[in-house]
């Protein structure tokens, strides 16, 4: 570990350094534009309107979650929500803006990929590989049951 610094610390300084940094380059290109809505916009580039469910099944991030980003991205004018077949879906779709965008997105996707590939090559390890393997281990393990049974005086739920 780094000094006294946890886990949580490091990992949220992780993000800090590679979203702040995105989101730095996107502001910088005239964009009003969070790397939070980039799932989602890919989603849509490959699968068109889709609904919220949808969208989150295939990004692997929370129906609520997802939910806030695209109410997030529908203020900003990236999407737009029309009523589904049932009264509580939504359909989501890229709004003109959105679609006119993805042009220079996918330009600064690439130069994300580039600078990401400098990264791993430093660590000599592939970071998205790392994340993914460890997601995928505490699929099948939660950090919940990890702790229960690093500390037997947590209370069992």
């Amino acid at each position: 570990m780094n000094g006294t610094a946890t886990l949580g610390t490091l990992l949220r300084r992780l993000i800090e350094h590679l979203d702040g940094a995105v989101e730095r380059v996107y502001l910088d290109a005239g964009l009003d534009y969070r790397p939070r809505y980039t799932p989602v916009v890919r989603a849509l580039i490959a699968e068109g309107p889709s609904t919220i469910r949808a969208l989150s099944e295939r990004t692997r991030v929370t129906h609520s979650a997802t939910g806030q980003t695209v109410n997030q991205m529908e203020r900003c004018g990236l999407v737009t929500l029309t009523a589904g077949s049932d009264a509580r879906e939504r359909i989501v779709a890229l709004a003109p803006l959105g679609e006119s965008i993805v042009p220079r997105l996918e330009q600064l996707w690439a130069a994300t990929e580039t600078a990401a590939r400098t990264l791993d090559e430093e660590l000599g390890l592939s970071l998205p590989d790392v994340i993914a393997r460890a997601l995928d281990l505490l699929d099948e393990t939660p950090f919940i049951e990890r702790l229960k049974a690093a500390s037997p005086r947590l209370p069992n739920q």
